[in-house]
């Protein structure tokens, strides 16, 4: 018997589901609970009932998602199946990737395969009769205007379809075949011929050389090429032979069945059923990552405070656009003391984090300000865009600063404060390492500014650190493995073969961050948002030296909180940031209530001060080097900051004893007395402006300096010099010939200069863009599962003779009179009963009702469809349609 007969006789004796819909209706609750959580945009809505769901699986939209989250051998095999028969049976499926030699690691791995593709309604249909869903099929299967995924073209039936019968009767004369009756039974000659390994192996003996290498070269695909009107030799004897077949003018295509049998039976080159393993590039002792991820997490800390105290009196203006400026930028890398890349993705994390934005408008209102209508129809605006709208208006412009919520993090335990971070960067779509490239539109993407979002960020990035968590411990991965195996789980598809893949980066070169990627370019996209997870996490200790850290493992052991990142209490009480804080804080020193003052004018900090002393020392003296050890310098200017902070000479030197394990040096005694004496001698006010000394000698000394004719100054009495320049001004050039003034208000008291922090009003921290819907919950599974196997029961019940009249929707159409007693009678017998019903939006359904009380004008029972207890008002009932006599009463009420 021929395996075709076999084939047919399968067939027969188990035909198997006739639709998809009918293979889901077979389906348990804990397999249709499994498609939904695969496939989550079919939840939403929930659909009402196994019919629905089979077409919604079957769209467009969802198919191609659904294709998407398939790994490489999976979509191999959805390949394979749109080039195969229709249905196919599981052993063509299984000769289509294995080919003719066979392969032990294909077949060991297409039965778990093809469960998945059937678990995700991509595939239908008995062991014998698999189906590919058919939107699948349409995007997968080659065509005569492009091929498939495998680089095979259409099939001998679909090239020859607009072809003369002559023209094929010709072709079959030539390939050494009988003619025949008709075309329909030629072409069913040629394709078994092209099927025939040997056959076909003996037609191309007597081809010219030149021919096999056309036939070797098309082979793989791309399966088409070009002919010129009159084709040379070599091309005419493929096309006479049918070897090439014409498509549209001036094109030709190896026909799929003689592509299959010069492959050797296989779909793809290469088939890749086992997933590739992630090398170990570096091994090192755990307690070695550890300490070297606690350092970059302390590390990452300051560098964020160091931003937000640089910003805290107000940071800087927001471009018309939206984002940071190319000088800003610099100047706060300038601050930092970090490259501008990097500098821009710790202003992206404080953002993301909640902790900066603009004191105008929320940064990303820009762009989207204008989704939602209010009821005039007109863009919806809320009371924070109005404000910013006004601010712009009248030329005040807007600024980045701090938000409240700076407040509430400089307040936590530094383990607290860095996981608050983390909550921010796992989910955050907002990609930094864009900053500096092009989008679409050919414009630069700025820091904080619209375009920035990447839905894949976060899905890589949490993989790469499951990759890493795969490892044992202290094993630092193969960026390049890493990448591969990211590609197979993740493969992308193109409407032909798949191109060169861009180089992935090399073990032991660590790439530089940033650097923008090209619009449009989904793999060069993946490759970079691998290298900058990495990058990342090794910024903020998630990683250390390359290995991942315990603490970095409790990020994908634990849920985070599902709302957005950066929100106060929220960040901070989250299951997941409390068990990681828990864990880095024992590799955090405590922070010391001491410096080291030294004779050169310098104080050492061991380590992190406690933050008054901190705030208090930052006033008093420059940073100078941080580190592990941060070198702070006393300086004229410094010291008089203080004073202008109301601090006197003598609370100074009672606070340098106080917090100095050393003590304190004369020279720094001498220069903190030396600027005391000389600070406030002058005064300066408004006059414009005016400086008043007692110590006449010191005005003419200014008088006669050069540098002050720019102040344009003028002797008013023997005590007092009026200038016409603003007090600020006149402060900052007296102090830069070398005097210290200071200010003094409308009653000749001295002004106290202190720090002015600006704060935002609260802001709520950019959303996440995601791939598609949420993975759905266990407890929106069951409830989905219930709804859906409900409204089937109440969707397939038949019902009892005709209606009176049906709406053109099928809705049931009875008098009130009738209706009102039909649901009395159901609701005395127990018997459920179909109505037809429109809502208040005038959405009409059909519902299975299991009729409990008829009173004041409402019905309620239990609704089959809904598969709860509802109400419904009678005047919205437009009729009702008894059950047939053998489903009477299967219902029963609940």
């Amino acid at each position: 018997m021929s395996a075709e007969q076999q084939h047919r006789d399968g067939q027969a004796a188990d035909p198997g589901p006739r639709s998809l819909a009918q293979a889901l209706r077979e389906r348990d609750d804990a397999s249709l609970g499994a498609l939904l959580r695969s496939r989550p945009d079919l939840l939403h809505p929930v659909p009402t009932d196994v019919t629905q769901l089979a077409t919604r699986a079957g769209t467009r939209a969802s198919v191609l998602r659904a294709l998407e989250h398939l790994d490489r051998f999976a979509l191999q095999a959805a390949e394979a199946l749109a080039v195969a028969p229709d249905p196919a049976s599981y052993q063509e499926l299984l000769d289509l990737l294995a080919g003719d030699d066979g392969d032990e690691e294909v077949a060991g791995a297409l039965p778990a395969t093809v469960a998945l593709l059937r678990e995700r309604a991509l595939v239908w249909g008995g062991e014998d009769r698999l189906r590919l869903v058919r939107t699948a099929r349409e995007l997968l299967a080659p065509s005569a205007s492009h091929s498939s995924p495998t680089g095979l073209g259409p099939s001998v039936a679909e090239a020859t379809s607009g072809m003369s019968p002559g023209r094929i009767q010709a072709i079959l004369t030539a390939a050494g075949l009988p003619h025949t009756h008709d075309a329909v039974s030629a072409v069913a000659a040629l394709s078994a011929l092209f099927a025939d390994r040997e056959r076909v192996a003996e037609l191309l003996e007597g081809a010219p050389e030149a021919s096999r290498e056309v036939l070797t070269r098309l082979v793989w695909g791309p399966p088409y090429g070009q002919v010129t009107a009159e084709p040379a030799a070599h091309l005419r004897w493929l096309l006479d032979r049918g070897l090439l077949l014409p498509t549209t003018p001036g094109t030709v295509v190896l026909p799929r069945e003689a592509a299959l049998s010069l492959r050797g039976g296989r779909a793809h080159r290469v088939p890749e059923p086992t997933r590739p393993q992630v090398a170990v590039a570096a091994e090192r002792k755990p307690q070695v990552v550890d300490a070297a991820a606690g350092g970059q997490a302390l590390a990452a800390l300051d560098t964020v405070e160091e931003l937000l105290r640089s910003w805290d009196e107000g940071g800087p203006a927001v471009l018309r656009a939206g984002g940071l400026s190319i000088r800003d930028l610099k100047r706060t890398a300038a601050v930092l003391e970090v490259p501008e890349p990097v500098a821009a993705f710790w202003v992206e994390l404080a953002y993301a984090a909640g902790l900066i934005a603009s004191d105008g408008g929320y940064v990303e209102e820009h762009h989207d300000r204008h989704d939602r209508p209010d009821d005039d129809g007109e863009g919806y605006e809320d009371e924070e865009t109005r404000d910013a709208r006004t601010r712009r208006r009248s030329g005040e412009a807007e600024h980045y600063a701090p938000t409240p919520e700076y407040d509430a993090w400089r307040d936590l335990p530094p383990a607290d404060r860095w996981a608050w971070l983390l909550e921010a960067w796992l989910p955050g779509t907002r990609t930094p390492g864009l900053i500096g490239g092009r989008d679409g539109r050919d414009r630069t993407l700025s820091a904080l500014g619209p375009g920035l979002d990447r839905s894949p960020a976060p899905e890589v990035r949490r993989r790469v650190l499951e990759l890493m968590a795969e490892l044992e411990p202290g094993q630092a991965p193969d960026p390049a493995t890493l990448l591969e195996r990211l590609r197979w789980e993740r493969p992308l598809r193109s409407a032909g073969p798949r191109r060169e893949q861009p180089e992935p980066p090399r073990a032991g070169v660590r790439p530089a961050y940033g650097g923008g990627v090209a619009p449009n370019d989904p793999e060069a996209l993946r490759t970079k948002l691998t290298e900058w997870a990495l990058l990342e996490a090794e910024m903020l200790g998630v990683t250390g030296r390359g290995a991942l850290a315990t603490h970095g493992r409790a990020l994908l052991g634990t849920e985070g909180r599902s709302e957005g990142a950066g929100s106060g209490a929220t960040a901070a009480g989250s299951a997941r940031a409390t068990v990681v804080a828990a864990l880095l804080a024992p590799l955090l020193p405590e922070p010391l209530d001491h410096v080291l003052l030294q004779a050169d004018l310098t104080a050492v900090a061991p380590g992190p001060l406690v933050r008054p002393l901190a705030e208090a020392l930052g006033v008093l003296a420059d940073v100078e080097s941080k580190g592990g050890a941060t070198v702070y310098r006393f300086t004229p200017g410094s010291v008089r900051r203080a004073l202008d902070a109301g601090r006197s000479a003598t609370e100074l030197h009672a606070f340098l004893d106080r917090h100095s394990r050393t003590p304190v040096p004369q020279p720094l005694t001498y220069l903190i007395d030396d600027v005391a004496r000389r600070h406030g001698l002058l005064r300066v006010g408004a006059a414009s402006s005016y400086v008043r000394c007692d110590d006449e000698s010191v005005l003419d000394e200014i008088l006669a300096d050069r540098r002050a004719t720019a102040l344009r100054l003028r002797r008013l009495a023997p005590t007092v010099v009026a200038a016409q320049a603003d007090p600020r001004a006149l402060i900052e050039g007296l102090r830069a010939m070398g005097f210290a003034p200071a200010a003094e208000s409308a009653e000749g008291d001295v002004m106290i200069a202190r720090p002015h922090a600006h704060r935002t009003p609260p802001r709520t921290p950019p959303a996440p863009v995601p791939d598609g819907p949420p993975a759905p919950d266990a407890t929106l599974l069951t409830a989905a599962v219930r709804a859906v196997r409900a409204g089937d029961r109440a969707a397939t019940a038949p019902r009892k003779g005709t209606p009176e009249a049906e709406a053109p929707g099928g809705l049931p159409r009875t008098s009130p009179a009738d209706t009102l007693a039909t649901v009395q009678a159901a609701a005395m017998t127990g018997e459920s009963v179909w109505i037809g019903h429109v809502n208040a939006e005038g959405a009409a359904s059909q519902r299975l009702l299991a009729p409990l009380r008829v009173e004041g004008g409402y019905v309620t029972g239990y609704d089959h469809t809904a598969d709860e207890v509802r109400t419904y008002a009678l005047h919205r009932i437009t009729g009702v349609a008894e059950l047939a006599d053998e489903t009477d009463g299967a219902e029963p009420a609940r």
